[in-house]
């Protein structure tokens, strides 16, 4: 069985075309950042749907600021609206175009990555993403109604789901596909960690016990956040504690979702580039950070991460990814002196 998943795992790696050397810089980073954002979206869209439905603050309301503290955006929240409240939340993550982080923002984002590599996609991957973008910059706030959040987010999350399936089925295996899984996968392990660090500290005991009803939908809440419940189930179909949920999402080898698993396919994808005689080079640095990373945490439990400090340690994994990409964009398409100079004109 185990030889069976990593078979299938490794797949997406082998058969391997040549020519990779030709793909250019600036199509390199357009397929990093098309993976980055569809994968962004659909995280988000589960946090709204989990929050809404599961998550639960002191005062027995849904922690809607806890969707804040994940992607880091009090200060771009609070510049806009006076309190928390879910009408202003979801309307800032779904239509608020000036938020960078808003799923219609970050549509707009993937569809013009999307056509920046027009001649390296497929049609079907480009006619699904067109009409789904599409869709997205025309919602309006009155569009969403909060008895329907779930409806809205279950769209949104099939559809990028369809994009990814698309996407697997008919993108052509060279360079282009390489740099679209380093950004699917290093997103999805960035978006985990944060997950961990917020939710593992806000539902840290308080005034209820430890296992009792509300602690332990809290703590499920997590799990399906990052759409783990069920897989966790069947590898821990009785016990549900702290350390349970989190070591099995940064430490579960055979879900697709972990951090482990993550970063495991993001040293693969970095393999494959440097397999290319002029590529190997350029690629040594990262892989050098991405085999730290990867020891760290193959060697420590899950009960040495949370004494040690699981904030710390979440915060240092979330900066070294950061760092995996901002050197992977030095490497592969550097910024010019002309580049600086139009970047900065574009801010003013």
């Amino acid at each position: 069985m185990g030889a069976g998943i990593m078979t299938e795992i490794s797949a997406n790696f082998s058969s391997m075309q040549p020519g990779l050397n030709t793909l250019l810089s600036r199509y390199g980073e357009s397929m990093m950042w098309l993976a980055r954002y569809m994968e962004r979206i659909e995280n988000l869209a589960r946090l709204l749907e989990v929050t809404e439905s599961f998550v639960r603050g002191p005062d027995g309301q849904p922690g809607w600021d806890t969707i804040l503290q994940i992607n880091s955006d009090e200060e771009c929240f609070y510049a806009r609206h006076q309190s928390v409240t879910e009408t202003d939340v979801v309307t800032f993550y779904v239509t608020e175009k000036e938020n960078p982080n808003s799923i219609k923002a970050m549509a707009h984002a993937a569809r013009e990555n999307a056509r920046a590599v027009r001649p390296l996609i497929s049609t079907e991957m480009w006619t699904q993403l067109n009409v789904f973008t599409g869709w997205v910059l025309k919602l309006q706030p009155s569009d969403i109604r909060l008895d329907s959040l779930y409806d809205l987010c279950n769209r949104l999350k099939q559809e990028c789901q369809s994009h990814f399936g698309i996407t697997e089925g008919t993108l052509y295996r060279d360079q282009a596909w390489l740099f679209y899984l380093l950004g699917k996968y290093l997103e999805r392990g960035d978006q985990t960690t944060r997950l961990i660090d917020i939710r593992y500290h806000t539902l840290l005991p308080g005034h209820e016990p430890v296992g009792s009803d509300i602690d332990l939908t809290q703590w499920a809440s997590i799990l399906r956040s990052a759409a783990a419940y069920h897989a966790f189930r069947r590898q821990q179909p009785v016990t549900t504690t702290p350390a349970n949920v989190v070591g099995f999402l940064l430490k579960n080898d055979a879900f697709p979702r972990s951090l482990s698993t993550s970063l495991r396919l993001v040293d693969n994808a970095l393999s494959m580039l440097a397999g290319h005689g002029s590529m190997r080079r350029l690629c040594a640095p990262i892989q050098e950070r991405m085999a730290e990373l990867r020891a760290t945490l193959a060697d420590q439990t899950v009960e040495d991460i949370i004494i040690r400090g699981l904030h710390e340690y979440m915060q240092w994994i979330q900066i070294q990814i950061s760092q995996v990409q901002q050197e992977t964009a030095c490497a592969f398409w550097p910024v010019t002196p002309h580049d600086s100079i139009m970047h900065a004109q574009s801010q003013q």
